[in-house]
């Protein structure tokens, strides 16, 4: 039997045990511990003596306290700091979640961006909740959204099933950015969310066998994507926020763990999922720290 005393201790540790793990994936994992998260890789048919450094930012969810236009532009000199060849973002600059004091206006976020620099200069996609967030063009069924018009205001190109060529060395490349794959809610209008997306139609852009980067905001595609394609890049999962062993048990994709976070090959194909830094739903991450990703490629 267990004494009155011990009890009221077994109490009192677990209720301090809760609280410390509360706050430490609450304050201390999303707010305090961001870092890189490197990759090497050369993929296949990649060209000899091309050699790129790409810097990632993905899922801002820019909102007060979490992830205010200081904080931004903190994490913007942490990527610049890195010397990358140039910088993407993969969508999600809005916050949807209830639990916040006030949101950031769109040109409060786009300004703290703005600070990007790199030589090839910073190209953007859009995510989910930028859609999701602008009311206008969810009742209109299109776009610009707000969020790509505080992009641009601010110098930064969004790529919406669209190309721009790169140059490095010698070498060319393309960047492909493919529009939102769950731009609309479901409405009487249509049944499920209905996206914008066009694979196809955007690698044709990419006129010649030059090497291609993709940049889609939810991984879901990959599975379609060709092997002309030699890198995916995409956010929206947040690698499942909450990720033990390698498993996360939310993960925002049909696919589930599959596509949740990582470096993933498929059939000689590369995908690699950022797991972001803001949040969706709840303030909430453990074992999943905020990440600024550095992707080396042309070296492994």
């Amino acid at each position: 039997m267990i004494s009155r005393r011990g009890f009221l201790r077994l109490v009192g540790g677990s209720f301090f045990s809760m609280v410390s793990l509360s706050a430490y994936a609450i304050g201390i994992e999303p707010m305090l511990l961001t870092h890189v998260t490197r990759y090497s890789l050369t993929p296949p048919n990649w060209p000899a003596g091309l050699r790129l450094r790409i810097v990632a930012l993905a899922d801002i969810h820019a909102c007060r306290p979490w992830m205010t236009p200081e904080r931004i532009a903190s994490l913007v000199r942490d990527a610049n700091a890195l010397r990358p060849d140039f910088i993407v973002l993969l969508g999600d600059y809005t916050a949807s979640m209830r639990l916040v004091t006030d949101g950031v206006p769109a040109p409060e976020w786009a300004q703290a961006l703005s600070g990007l620099k790199a030589p090839l200069g910073v190209l953007s996609i859009l995510g989910n909740h930028d859609w999701w967030s602008d009311l206008e063009a969810q009742k209109a069924g299109a776009g610009p959204v707000v969020a790509r018009s505080a992009l641009e205001h601010v110098g930064i190109p969004v790529l919406e099933n669209d190309v721009v060529r790169l140059e490095k060395d010698g070498h060319d490349f393309w960047i492909a950015g493919l529009a939102d794959q769950l731009a609309f809610l479901p409405s009487q209008d249509h049944d499920g969310f209905k996206g914008l997306d066009d694979l196809d139609g955007t690698l044709a852009k990419a006129s010649d066998g030059a090497p291609v980067i993709l940049l889609a905001h939810e991984p879901d595609i990959f599975p379609k994507v060709p092997r002309r394609v030699s890198l995916t890049l995409c956010g929206h999962t947040h690698g499942g926020q909450v990720r033990l062993f390698g498993y996360s048990p939310v993960v925002p994709s049909r696919f589930g763990n599959r596509f949740a976070y990582g470096h993933v090959v498929e059939e000689n194909r590369n995908l690699i999922v950022s797991g972001g830094l803001g949040f969706s739903i709840l303030p909430v991450r453990f074992g999943m720290r905020p990440e600024i990703l550095s992707i080396e490629l042309g070296l492994a």
